[in-house]
């Protein structure tokens, strides 16, 4: 069974000093074994500005048994699923300990947002593009992070004066996506085809 006192205590824990981390917990629903987590991006990475929500399900062994969690936000990330969230960490697999705490993990994974392994990948195209042309990786990041994890980017802003030029909304929007949402450079692209 899951050790709820613990729960509480942890929650309690990490939302005393929300604002000076910036992390939180929440429960989801009405019981303490699914919560949501949030993290800020790392200052200076391309996740920076952006807030993510983390899905968090404690198993019947915590804290014995690592919490399993996964991004709810997309993320554009060697270590992270673009498509899932899943999440490669070895704190959140062989290395946990019941020493570690559901904030001690999100800590953990803020710290892998500034620190990728394109080694250990969780998504190998998105380490690939890490290895092979970083420049790329971290403008389709920082686009991720502010079409994804930003409340207010100004996205369809941009699609919506593109699309007014007479270009097709899916095409703008992946172009957009190509360019790290550079507006200027989506233009030019969409004129070169």
């Amino acid at each position: 069974m899951v050790d709820l006192g613990r729960v509480q205590k942890e929650l309690k824990e990490c939302n005393r000093d929300v604002q000076d981390s910036g992390i939180q917990i929440s429960p989801r629903g009405d019981g303490l074994t699914h919560l949501n987590g949030t993290i800020p991006g790392p200052i200076g990475t391309p996740y920076e500005g952006g807030i993510f929500k983390i899905d968090i399900i404690l198993p019947d062994g915590y804290p014995f048994d690592p919490p399993k969690m996964k991004f709810s936000t997309k993320v554009w990330h060697p270590n992270i699923s673009s498509q899932s969230g899943a999440i490669c960490l070895d704190v959140l697999k062989d290395q946990w300990s019941p020493a570690l705490t559901l904030k001690t993990a999100l800590l953990s994974i803020q710290a892998l947002l500034s620190d990728p392994q394109p080694d250990d990948p969780q998504d190998a195209v998105v380490a690939q593009q890490y290895l092979r042309d970083y420049n790329t990786f971290v403008g389709t990041a920082r686009y991720w992070t502010d079409a994804f994890a930003k409340p207010s980017f100004g996205l369809d802003e941009k699609v919506q004066r593109l699309v007014e030029m007479g270009f097709p909304e899916a095409q703008v929007r992946t172009t957009l996506e190509l360019v790290g949402g550079d507006e200027n450079l989506a233009l030019e692209s969409l004129c070169s085809c």
